[in-house]
């Protein structure tokens, strides 16, 4: 019999083993979801890193990670002591490669910065040995970096110290040069993924916090370069064109022209005309169980766990929404229609079966409807004006409108439109209007259209300049037009003046319809609502829009002359698909301009089509005599900034056709 102080000693002792929580620097507790990263509370609540206080991140860490107060205590275990039970030991799970990212993903030209950073050969070794998804560092772990440069897509990229091996980590809003603190959240090939902890030694001539305008910057994923002047923005912009080419054309160094300098955004906040904020719903939020053998009367007996609804966008890293309340690259009608917009989701927050997305879109007033069909809201009769009409086909007791209402009118800077009034669109069938230059366009609020408005003429008035070059003689002048992947037709109606025949091609049938209504807007002759597939049925009018796939784009121009043709690609951010390419290659224009919004696919795209025309053989010649070899050469590259603030840029590539000589 063991005596009641004995025994007592034992139970505080077996107590001590099970409730001790032994957290040491750089490790997650054993409790934490593993699905979910290491957080540091602060007085009771989860707070990301503030950018602009490094002093402060690395006091908030230590105090978390603090040792157990009991690991040095002796343990004295009596007789009586049961015998510890053997642990279970679990097989080690078989590493499973993933499959590789898709061509041009934000993943794969994470993945070639990566590999350019360590090195051809560590990623040969590496790869040989299978060791390139070995990772160095555990998760929840803090290292501490020096920053060597910023990827393609704004995050900076650092090498890990020696002696570890050749080891990349990815840290958001950090620069080039400066010391940081990083911890782990994941890891991929060649690479681990971290939150920034600190920053320890900031590179001061290229960071200004004083630059920052957004409250939530350092947290929203939507903005990368806040704290960089707008020249630094432009010239990183260059800098990932010129990397697209080095590493996704597979062209040599000699066929790709200097990269020119970016075209600037007369806007760099205040830009944007459309966001798209979203939320979630808390789950059981309505009392219904879920899941797919849960009746729909079915009440869930579980309490609902307390939950903020958060209504803006996705926080850096992580998969979650953060609650926006202002966006400052969006334009100021948006930002007055947000309020509206979040408190009418609150309201209503019950009649939701899971989350939705807002669609808030900047748009002219249009004038009074012509006849009761129309029911543009520009006419006044909207009943409610901060009802919003969310993508979420299971809501019900949605009120369907198409705008929001303001109390005063939003000016645009743009000198064409100075006096004309703003709306926010929030309905995505309605008819939003927008000006560029001189040239109006409608089309529907759900639809593709360029997010900057301001910037627009701007890339209009490249491309026609790249076409109509000061050394283009009277003979070579290009006559004709196709605008491929056309949409409501920005560049076929833009520019249809300087020739003689445009067609549009797009493989929307609504898009078509609105490029075909844009061109009645703008006073050029109309096409017809069903144009002929016959190419002798349109080759006398001047502008045609025809919906077709991809696979018989240009059997509607045939007709068209290829040495007075110019052809502007402007497709998804996928970039153009083989059977275009090679119907390129078929037709061969004078002259290309292909638009991206996505610069390494257009890289890789170009790149094929120069290999395809080398590998097409001679043609015959223009007097039907001989033949003679062509190719498409690069005559310039340019960046366009659509995006301020953010890493994104779109490109701009014109080629030429030329007779290869010899």
């Amino acid at each position: 019999m063991l005596s009641a102080t004995r025994l007592g000693l034992i139970r505080r002792i077996l107590i001590s083993r099970t409730s001790s929580s032994f957290i040491l620097p750089g490790m997650i507790p054993s409790s934490a979801h593993p699905s979910k990263r290491a957080v540091t509370p602060i007085a009771g609540t989860v707070k990301r890193p503030r950018l602009d206080e490094p002093e402060n991140l690395s006091t908030q860490h230590d105090a978390q990670v603090a040792g157990p107060s009991n690991l040095n205590q002796d343990v004295v275990m009596g007789d009586a002591a049961p015998a510890p039970r053997p642990s279970k030991v679990s097989k080690p799970k078989k590493f499973k490669r993933p499959p590789p990212p898709e061509a041009g993903s934000s993943e794969d030209v994470i993945l070639h910065d990566v590999m350019a950073l360590i090195g051809p050969d560590a990623v040969e070794t590496a790869t040989a040995a299978k060791s390139d998804y070995a990772s160095p560092l555990e998760k929840g772990q803090e290292v501490e970096l020096v920053v060597s440069e910023l990827s393609s897509n704004g995050e900076s990229l650092s090498l890990l110290p020696s002696p570890s091996k050749p080891w990349a980590v990815l840290v958001p809003f950090a620069l080039p040069g400066e010391i940081i603190r990083a911890r782990i959240y994941a890891s991929a090939r060649f690479h681990s993924l971290a939150d920034l902890v600190a920053v320890v030694k900031p590179n001061e001539q290229m960071r200004d916090m004083d630059r920052v305008k957004c409250r939530y910057f350092g947290v929203c994923a939507g903005c990368q370069y806040q704290m960089l002047s707008y020249e630094t923005q432009l010239e990183l912009k260059r800098k990932v064109v010129e990397k697209a080419y080095t590493h996704f054309s597979g062209l040599p160094t000699h066929v790709v022209p200097p990269i020119l300098p970016t075209i600037p955004s007369p806007k760099t906040y205040g830009y944007r005309t459309k966001i798209t904020p979203h939320f979630d719903v808390a789950p059981n939020s309505r009392g219904k169980r879920r899941g797919k053998d849960a009746k729909s009367d079915q009440k869930d007996a579980t309490p609902a766990k307390p939950f903020d609804l958060t209504i803006g966008f996705g926080e850096k890293g992580r998969r979650r929404v953060i609650d926006i309340e202002e966006c400052v690259i969006a334009t100021p009608v948006l930002n007055k229609a947000l309020t509206p917009a979040r408190e009418n989701v609150q309201r209503n927050i019950d009649t939701y079966k899971r989350g939705a997305t807002l669609l808030l879109r900047d748009s002219l007033r249009r004038p009074a409807p012509s006849h009761a069909k129309d029911t543009d809201i520009s006419s006044g009769q909207a009943t409610d004006p901060v009802a919003t009409q969310p993508t979420n086909p299971t809501s019900p007791n949605t009120t369907e409108i198409q705008s929001i209402e303001l109390p005063e009118p939003v000016q645009t800077p743009n000198p064409s439109s100075d006096a004309e009034e703003h709306i926010c669109i929030t309905d995505h069938k309605a008819t939003v209007r927008e000006r560029v230059g001189d040239t109006l366009f409608e089309f529907p609020a759900g639809s593709f259209f360029q997010n900057n408005n301001s910037v627009l003429p701007s890339l209009v008035e490249y491309v026609r300049n790249a076409i109509f070059t000061p050394s283009t003689s009277e003979a070579d002048r290009p006559t004709h037009l196709v605008d491929t992947y056309c949409g409501s037709g920005l560049f076929a109606i833009s520019l249809a003046p300087a020739f003689v025949h445009v067609a549009g091609v797009e493989i929307s049938a609504d898009s078509i319809a609105s490029a075909r209504q844009n061109a009645l807007l703008n006073g050029l002759p109309p096409s017809p609502t069903s144009p002929s597939t016959s190419p002798a049925s349109n080759k006398n009018e001047s502008i045609v829009f025809t919906a077709g796939k991809s696979e018989s784009i240009f059997s509607t121009v045939s007709h068209f002359p290829a040495a007075r043709t110019v052809v502007i690609i402007d497709p998804p951010r996928k970039g153009c698909d083989k059977p275009f390419l090679e119907q390129l290659v078929a037709f061969r224009p004078a002259k290309l301009v292909y638009v991206s919004c996505n610069v390494h696919t257009q890289a890789r795209d170009v790149g094929d089509l120069l290999r395809m025309m080398e590998g097409a053989g001679a043609e015959k010649g223009l007097d039907g005599d001989g033949t003679r070899k062509q190719t498409y050469v690069i005559e310039s590259l340019r960046g366009l900034d659509l995006f301020p603030q953010t890493s994104h840029v779109e490109s701009v590539a014109v080629l030429r056709l030329t007779d290869v000589n010899g």
